[in-house]
């Protein structure tokens, strides 16, 4: 090794104060990370997705209630809650189908194993979820 490398850190023994701090995760890491997270959190608002479903479908009424409940709130829950848990539903379906969809791309493809593919796929499903989120979280805020 010559004087102009720098020595890359070792991390043997992790302590998580003093070492995961300065930690860089590349963008595959991330992905990897979030498409768990998407997953448990579309598991565990099941219910949510299913009340959502129900009274949806239900009848008129209960479309008109399901829609005043994004409106003005369900009991003590004001309407924007339930507008972010719905934003947060939406982003955690599509992170983890583009993930999903990245992943399988990699199982099937011999030349989508390169680390190059690697972090340039990964750096498009993070911008493709969050784009298509933010377009989606504004038509359910309501700005278009």
């Amino acid at each position: 090794m010559t004087v102009a490398q720098k020595q890359r850190p070792e991390f043997r023994n992790i302590n998580a104060f003093r070492d995961l701090p300065s930690y860089r995760l590349p963008a595959p890491g991330w992905v990897s990370i979030l498409h768990r997270i998407s997953g448990v959190l579309m598991f565990l608002l099941l219910p949510f997705i299913i009340w959502m479903f129900d009274t949806s479908i239900s009848s008129e009424l209960s479309f008109a209630r399901f829609r005043s409940a994004f409106e003005s709130g369900l009991g003590f829950v004001p309407g924007w809650f339930i507008k972010l848990v719905a934003l947060a539903l939406i982003w955690s379906y599509l992170h983890h189908f583009i993930a999903g969809v990245r992943h399988v791309w990699m199982d099937v493809s011999h030349a989508a194993t390169t680390k190059q593919f690697g972090g340039s796929s990964a750096k498009v499903t993070l911008v493709l979820s969050l784009a298509l989120t933010v377009m989606l979280g504004a038509k359910l805020f309501g700005l278009y």
